[in-house]
């Protein structure tokens, strides 16, 4: 079997209504700062089944905000997972704060919870677990040594929109939690990000963060000149969502149902493909009453496989395979700034070596799964042993 065009690891689903949805606010009165940025959040929130949703221009900005309205700053601690994107660690260094890792759970991929406590000091602010490839963490024990040490939790469900844990949408178990509308997640707003929350106050924080700290609510002033005044009242910036990318985010919110479950349809055909082949292990399934979003199909190669040479095989026909993720311990800018290297983090570091992403989203046809499978099948007959293996 042969294929015409590359099939990427991930790639946005846009359809007419989608572009219908855009053009409507393209010639409104209103691309920005208008009524579809709000309405956007009133959806999200209600589908996640919390009191507030705050929208960003990404969801690193997200994540930025969400440390921020956490009060955490300068010696200051975030616990985190060194499987994840650069973001999740890189936002707790803006406001100053330490990241301090704790290695992976291989049966999960998640942060291994029973680790947590022992990366615990006096000065940890926060818990920052991350749903990796949609799989919704045991948030449970979590809460326990949070709320033992007095602790936010900060939940990057990035991967994880439309993902369950027994049955409550993603984000209703932590003080925030952080979703990404980047192209290749459940849906798109281009990029953009939100965050989710009960809590009134933080998302007061988070609002005036994101629109460089002013406050035009007058009982909130220091004083007021009149109707056009307002008050720069912290450091902020300008992280704002568009009224374009809103009406987007409307649009596909509406068949985010449909979209993951797609998703799930792929992964279980993967998993039965991928069955009994020993060279291959397939992802951890979630538990009863968990839904996983399968934002990534994240294949373990069996150790001694050549990662590299099954990569260079699989893209060479036309196969988007990727790597997630490089751990975020052992980039240059960690290893210099906080003394991290190899061999802090052995089951994280052994994950990197093995893993490679196959393509996974709506609208990749059941024939090109079917190459895909065959592909990554055959690059694991007659490996050659290197990386360590």
């Amino acid at each position: 079997m042969e294929i015409d065009s590359f099939i990427p690891y991930g790639r946005q689903n846009i359809e007419q209504d989608d572009i219908d949805a855009v053009i409507e606010v393209l010639r409104s009165a209103w691309i920005t700062q208008g009524p579809w940025g709000g309405e956007f959040e009133k959806q999200v929130a209600a589908y996640c089944g919390v009191s507030y949703a705050v929208a960003f221009n990404s969801g690193t900005s997200a994540l930025h905000a969400a440390i921020y309205a956490a009060g955490i700053g300068p010696g200051d601690e975030v616990i985190t997972s060194p499987v994840t994107f650069l973001a999740t660690a890189n936002a707790a260094v803006y406001t100053g704060a330490r990241p301090v890792f704790v290695d992976m759970d291989i049966n999960s991929y998640c942060i291994d919870p029973q680790l947590l406590e022992a990366a615990i000091t006096p000065r940890s602010r926060a818990i920052v677990p991350v749903d990796y490839a949609g799989y919704p963490v045991d948030i449970s024990v979590i809460k326990e040594i949070a709320r033992r040490h007095n602790l936010l939790i900060i939940e990057d469900a990035a991967h994880a929109l439309g993902a369950r844990r027994q049955g409550r949408a993603v984000g209703q178990d932590a003080d925030m939690s952080i979703l990404s509308f980047h192209p290749v997640k459940h849906i798109t707003t281009g990029e953009g990000g939100i965050v989710l929350t009960d809590n009134p106050e933080l998302q007061e924080r988070l609002r005036q963060f994101r629109s460089h700290g002013i406050v035009r609510d007058a009982s909130r002033m220091m004083e007021n000149h009149g109707p056009w005044y307002y008050e720069m009242q912290s450091l902020g910036y300008n992280f704002r969502l568009s009224d374009i990318q809103s009406a987007l985010g409307i649009s596909q919110l509406k068949k985010l149902e449909t979209f993951v479950e797609e998703r799930q349809r792929i992964a279980c055909y993967y998993d039965q493909a991928f069955a009994g082949i020993k060279q291959l292990h397939t992802p951890p399934r979630p538990a009863a009453g968990d839904r996983h979003a399968y934002h990534l199909y994240p294949l373990l190669l069996s150790p001694g496989i050549d990662r590299q040479e099954v990569f260079s095989y699989l893209r060479e026909r036309k196969i988007g395979v990727q790597v997630h993720y490089i751990p975020v311990h052992l980039q240059p800018y960690y290893r210099k700034n906080y003394g991290y290297g190899p061999g802090d983090f052995p089951v994280a570091e052994d994950f990197y070596r093995r893993e490679i992403s196959l393509p996974i989203f709506p609208g990749l046809k059941r024939e090109e799964q079917d190459y895909v499978i065959h592909h990554v099948c055959s690059s694991v007959v007659g490996h050659r042993k290197t990386e360590g293996g």
